[in-house]
Order: structure tokens, then sequence, then C-alpha cells
């Protein structure tokens, strides 16, 4: 039985990241809305309380119900799960004299306590909150404070619960990481056992086993998702796996054949599906992002659709599905109000009556990446780039043409290309090239012309959750726009974006 952590998600912006954490550690952990605990089999080691967005003073304040874990099951309170775990037995939470968010100096007053174990007699952490404790119940031993924080860190006595005010997964508390090895580690007694290879073996364990002889099919996208579960299912199944390639006309340049001819090095039963024209002969006049997504999203479909009938007998459809996705669709606040259409399969199985199967539905990105390593898949596809579902559709802002199409790709292929002659791909998360509904005028020989402008986009990011521009070296940006007016006709201006998400997003649709 795989021993595991479980998260209780309060809202907030922090939750996935001490799942990170939680992970990096080689613990298996699962976030879940504090409203729906799980099922509390011998499988749960410990619990984790989330921050909040949220005051505990609200009378709409999260009330998670601990009946079934606090006192029998290791549990520690983060910000607001601190602030819980005081308010509701008898201590005091108010409004903190100015609003406590950014770096400060914790000191560890009880360093023999098990959660500040091995941790130096100062740190730094992060804190981020409105509300600070005032008082606590007779049972609760401080163990930590700061300068404006008395209650900074506390343990309850006669049980293994914990609350800290601070928050230990965010990189700015230099030994939050040695903290929640304390916790899941020590207190919890997490064997620290849960790593990449361990995953492939029991997931292909419990493929074979929940599969059987069955058939499954599956849309192969050339990135790393899809990949590494095609990968997965194969090791699992082998021949009874169909892979399916979609060719909607808005890869990048090439790239078909040069993802094809790599699945079929790796032994994948793949068929390619060029189906271009139909892509953007549907896409013709269309200019709104929305609209073009489910566009995509509905030939995908079809043409998937069409394909796999083509196949007898199969019983499954098989998702790269990855963590994120699934916490997305049962946060605290419910799916998103407005979530992007994506292409990717989307609609599928109420179209195609199989049943589902997602072998990496429980990894983060950089989690499937190693997965792929300890596969042994090529790092020309494990280091790819994210490449959005609808392709290059959502670089192209405005209307779609073929002709719009074939200035992209040629502008992308001459910045990708620069990245790894520059020995920069690898240090960038995602990189790519939008096509601007602006036309600038420009000079070329003695001649005025009057021709489209393209910005290039770099971020360095974990998951994409958020992001960070590339600083990228001015003599490479200069020598990629050179190259690319001179070489791309049509193009006369090459911008470059330096926003970060949040504010921004990753891509410009």
């Amino acid at each position: 039985m795989q021993e595991k952590i479980i998260i209780l998600d309060f809202g907030s912006q922090y939750t996935q990241l001490i799942a990170r954490r939680v992970r990096e550690l080689n613990v298996y952990c699962e976030i879940h809305p504090f409203h729906k605990i799980p099922a509390l089999d011998a499988s749960v080691r410990g619990v984790i309380l989330s921050g909040s967005p949220s005051s505990v003073r609200d009378a709409a304040a999260p009330t998670p119900d601990l009946s079934q874990i606090k006192g029998r099951l290791p549990l520690l309170g983060v910000c607001y799960g601190a602030q819980y775990l005081a308010h509701a037995y008898g201590g005091e939470v108010k409004p903190a004299p100015s609003r406590e968010y950014g770096r400060a100096m914790l000191t560890v007053g009880d360093p023999a306590d098990a959660l500040m174990r091995d941790l130096p007699t100062t740190t730094q952490v992060w804190m981020s909150h409105g509300d600070t404790i005032t008082s606590v119940p007779d049972t609760y031993r401080i163990v930590a404070s700061t300068e404006d924080v008395r209650v900074a860190a506390y343990r309850i006595e006669g049980e293994p619960t914990w609350g800290i005010q601070f928050h230990p997964e965010v990189y700015h508390s230099t030994d939050g990481k040695q903290l929640l090895k304390n916790f899941v580690a020590g207190i919890c007694g997490c064997a620290q056992s849960w790593t990449s290879e361990s995953f492939v073996e029991t997931t292909v364990r419990e493929l074979r086993e929940k599969l059987g002889d069955d058939r499954v099919v599956l849309g192969l996208s050339g990135g790393v998702d899809s990949t590494v579960a095609a990968v997965l299912l194969h090791k699992a199944i082998g021949r009874n796996l169909y892979c399916i390639f979609v060719d909607s006309g808005l890869l990048r340049k090439n790239e078909f054949e040069e993802v094809l001819a790599s699945y079929e090095n790796m032994g994948l039963n793949v068929k390619g599906v060029k189906a271009g024209d139909r892509f953007l002969g549907d896409l013709a006049g269309v200019s709104d992002p929305e609209t073009k997504r489910k566009i995509i999203g509905r030939d995908f479909v079809e043409v998937f659709n069409d394909e796999a009938q083509r196949i007898e007998e199969v019983k499954w459809l098989a998702q790269g599905t990855i963590y994120p996705d699934v916490i997305e669709s049962c946060s605290v606040n419910g799916p998103s109000a407005t979530i992007k259409s994506h292409h990717n399969v989307g609609g599928l199985p109420e179209k195609m009556h199989l049943g589902i199967v997602e072998p990496l539905r429980l990894l983060f990105k950089d989690e499937v990446r190693r997965v792929g390593r300890s596969l042994g898949i090529s790092e020309q596809l494990i280091g790819r780039h994210p490449f959005p579902g609808p392709g290059l559709a959502i670089r192209i802002l405005g209307d779609i043409t073929p002709e719009k199409v074939e200035i992209l790709q040629n502008v992308d292929k001459i910045y990708i290309d620069g990245l790894r002659a520059a020995g920069l791909y690898d240090k960038v998360w995602q990189a790519g090239a939008i096509l601007l509904p602006v036309k600038s005028v420009g000079v070329m020989g003695d001649e005025r012309t009057y021709e489209s402008c393209v910005a290039l986009r770099a971020v360095t990011s974990t998951d994409g959750m958020t992001a960070d521009w590339v600083h990228l070296p001015y003599e490479f940006l200069a020598d990629v726009s050179n190259e690319i007016i001179n070489k791309v006709r049509g193009v006369n201006r090459v911008v470059y974006d330096i926003s970060s998400k949040p504010p921004a997003t990753i891509e410009w649709e």
C-alpha cells in the first residue's frame, strides 16, 4: 500500500507548492478540498492544512471536519491552518497591526521539538498573512517566534499536532524543506521511497491488471505528457496500444515528420494523420481565440474518432492528464469559471463510450519528465518545451491563413534552432514566436516596406503555474532578429516580450 500525506486545501495560492515540496522528499501526497476529506485508511500517514485567502474570523471561513484527524494522525497547520487550529479550539486570532508579508527571521525556542529538529537557532522564513494568533489554548506550546509574531510555531501537548504561521514551502524559507522533512519523515514516519522508478514499477503493474488483453487508443501530440503516457502503456500492454498522431497543420515546421520518426524508432504502434487542410479550412476568417479553440477541438475529436473507429475492439481511451488538471477539476472553488478549450481528446470520452485510463494523473510536469527519463525516453523528446494544444492558431493573433502559418513556422524555426545552437534551449522552460495583427513601416535596401511584426517569448517555470521572462543575451536577440527579418519574407520587425506570469500569461491567447 502506497503511504501518503493528505493536504487539505483552503484555497491558498501555495497549496500546490506544498505538494511539490513533499514530493521532492520522495513522499507521495494528494491535495483534496477541505470539505471533501478522503477515506483515511492505513495508507494515510499524516495531514497538512494549507493556507487560505480567507480569515478564520469571517462568517463564511472554511471550517473542516477534523474529528477523524486531530489527535489521531500527525497534523500540521500552515498559516490559515495554524490560525484555524488556534481559533477553533479556544485561542484567539486578530488582525495583525500591519499586514505581515515577506521575509522574517524565525527564532527557534525549543530546538528539541520534533518539528524544529536540525533547524538553526535563527532562520529566514516567509510570512504572508493579515491576521495573527494573539493567544493559544493552555495545551499549546510555542516553539518558535519572530520579532513581530510571538506565536510563529506551536505544538499541542499530548497529540501529534503542530501549527506554523509561516510558509515553509516557498524558497524564501531557507530551512523550509528540513521542516517539512521533519514532519513527513520524522513525525509521520514516511519511508521516502516514492521515486520515479517505483512509480514506473507500480504503474506498469497496475495497468496490466486493469487492462489485461484489452486494446487501448491514445492521441499523441508530440508533447512530453502524451509521449510518457504512451511509453508507460506500451511497457504494460505492448502492441495492444494504438496511437494516433493528428497533424492539424498548426504544428511547428517539420514537426509532424520528425516526431513521427521518433515514435517509430521507439517501437510504438503509431498512425500519423495529416488533416491540415480540414483544420485551416474550418478556421478561415475566425479571429476570436475561444472560437478558434472550439473549432480545433471539434475537428480533432472528429478526426481522431474516425481513425479510432477503424481499430477493432478498442475498449479504453488513454489520456495524458497530469495532476494540475486533476486539482483544477476539484478545487475548493470548483473548476475555473472559464477554462480554455483544448484540443487534446477533449470531448472524446462522451463520443466514444470507452473506459478512461490516465497513467500520469498523479504527477506534476517535472515529475512526468523524471518518469520519462526512467523509461529511457530520449532527451530530445523529454526536454521538449510545452506547446499549446491548439498549436500555432493561438500564436497567430487574428484570423488564420496558410500564409500566416507558413510565416510563423519559419520565424519559430529560426528562433528555436537559434536557442539550441546558442546552448539556451534547455535553460528555457517554454519559448515561441507570436505573429501580431499589426504591420509597421520598415526599410529594406532602397525600398520602404509595410510588413508584419513578430514577438518572441521565452519563460522559465516549473509547471506553468507561474513564470518569469528569460533574460536572453542581447547579442542572441540581435542575431535572431536579424536572421528572421532577412530570411522570412513578410516580417520587418521583431520585439521581445518581457512580461511575467502573473500578471501576463505565457501564451498571448
